[in-house]
């Protein structure tokens, strides 16, 4: 691990999830010095966990227009269709491009990849990696190629502290451990923050450190009152408690039952409605779960899976696994053009650390992996054009004070935003979260305050219906703390 104040490179990356590392290897492809910093060893990241798939149009009967068709119908009336389309038509060529890097993708004996069905898609699109280990797989593979690539300096272990800004621009980042990497252009691709909930599938590190970092930088925020609930994550069972359980499988015919015994929702409609079915359900009869029936399913396509709900004690190919919606994915973050560019000169974000309007009010499944190749590789290339910052006795010397770690939230914190900015929001509960201790707790109400309607993952007691004059208006917040409507297309 290098152990020198300050470390000289072309891209600085924060974060080894799928964004991250892919737009490590994309700078470093191109001869550039990158440093990518991780909190934990490499393969250990959210992205590690992810079972869904990556989403492209790359079946016979799909199309561009079919998958941006798919994807704004999710996202309510808020997805940015520049961005989508960015997406739907790069797609494709990422997921070649993950297969000359290495990566096995499900496929048939003649090679022709095996295309999965996912809540909100309207054609098979989804394509897998052992079934519901996709993002094991794929970050596996990427970090060995991370680990073999001598233009890339990983530094394992090691938390960002915030932004170098010099000039107006951010020069690099400065660690927790008083280091610091000087850089042309900064990508923060450390994830979303939905562990800030009490009950989340994310793993403990996801508290939105790349956001917070960027806003104290002075970027603008944006669209952090839409968070995603999944679904079907296991409840009830120790070890394996917010195990989320893939769509994948409801998409080769899984069910979801109530109390009663009787289904209750169309299981393949987009996560936000499913989500509010089961809440609606365990509200009206007092029940802690729901009921996924995969006995049905063939074991064989989803084998870690299979295998974790068996360790736990449960077996899918016998029993109904108890579930309920759990927070999953923050559709906000750092506010950022169709290249990763912050608000900030020199600052790009990628990944669940970004929000580029993609998304809107409500991510279409699958649609993050293929976000986190397509945008990773943009701001890998835009990154690279940025100027290089100055080098000279005073700058080598210029090492921030050892910087406080970023604040970590009480389990009171995490406790309040389940309970009052979960899966239904009032404005009394609103109000509570903002007056947390927490900083990104406080800007999360203060979006979901601002936000008088129901649309996609968030949902107003208060305000049932949506309101078409705040269609496309997305929620920007900066220094000020006060969010204000803009509008993206």
């Amino acid at each position: 691990m290098p152990d020198e104040p300050v470390i000289p490179s072309d891209l600085a990356v924060v974060g080894a999830g799928a964004a991250g590392l892919y737009a490590a290897l994309s700078g470093a492809s191109v001869g550039a010095r990158v440093t990518l910093v991780s909190a934990t060893p490499l393969a250990q990241t959210a992205s590690y966990w992810a079972q869904g798939g990556i989403a492209a149009a790359l079946a016979v009967e799909d199309s561009f227009e079919r998958h941006l068709a798919d994807t704004e119908a999710a996202g309510r009336e808020m997805a940015r269709r520049s961005a989508a389309q960015v997406l739907v038509r790069e797609a494709p060529a990422r997921v070649r491009d993950l297969e000359a890097m290495g990566v096995r993708f499900d496929a048939d004996r003649r090679g022709v990849l095996a295309l999965g069905l996912e809540g909100g898609h309207s054609v098979r699109r989804v394509v897998h990696a052992g079934g519901s280990a996709t993002g094991r797989r794929v970050v596996r593979q990427l970090s060995a190629l991370v680990v073999d690539e001598p233009n890339i300096t990983v530094v394992e272990g090691a938390r960002a502290a915030g932004a170098r800004i010099r000039d107006g621009r951010c020069a690099g980042v400065a660690l927790e451990d008083g280091r610091a990497v000087q850089a042309r252009a900064t990508i923060l691709a450390s994830g979303g923050a939905a562990a800030l909930w009490s009950r989340t599938t994310n793993p403990p590190g996801s508290l939105g450190i790349g956001m917070s970092i960027a806003h104290a930088a002075g970027a603008q925020l944006a669209d952090l009152e839409f968070l995603q609930f999944h679904p079907t994550a296991v409840i009830g069972i120790a070890g394996r408690e917010g195990f989320l359980v893939t769509e994948a499988i409801r998409g080769e015919g899984a069910t979801l039952h109530g109390p009663d015994g009787d289904r209750f929702v169309e299981e393949l409609a987009p996560r936000d409605e499913v989500s509010r079915a089961i809440a609606a359900l365990l509200e009206s009869t007092g029940a802690t779960s729901v009921g996924l029936d995969m006995r049905n399913v063939d074991p064989s396509l989803f084998p870690n899976v299979v295998s974790a709900l068996q360790d736990a004690g449960l077996d899918p190919t016998r029993e109904r696994i108890p579930v309920s919606p759990a927070a999953h994915y923050m559709m906000g973050g750092v506010v950022t053009d169709l290249d990763g560019r912050s608000t900030v000169a020199g600052l790009y974000a990628v990944g669940e650390t970004a929000c580029t309007g993609l998304h809107g009010a409500n991510r279409l499944a699958s649609n993050s992996l293929s976000e986190c190749f397509v945008y990773g590789a943009r701001a890998a290339q835009a990154g690279l054009d940025e100027p290089a910052p100055r080098r000279d006795a005073r700058d080598a010397l210029d090492v921030p004070p050892r910087a406080a770690p970023l604040e970590r939230p009480l389990r009171a914190t995490q406790e309040a935003l389940w309970r009052d900015a979960g899966i239904v929001r009032t404005r009394e509960g609103l109000q509570r979260v903002a007056q947390d201790p927490h900083p990104l707790a406080r800007l999360i109400a203060a979006c979901a305050l601002r936000r008088e309607e129901s649309r996609g993952a968030h949902q107003r007691a208060d305000f049932p219906a949506a309101d078409p004059a705040l269609d496309h208006r997305h929620s920007e917040i900066g220094v000020e703390r006060r969010p204000r409507p803009a509008l993206w297309l």
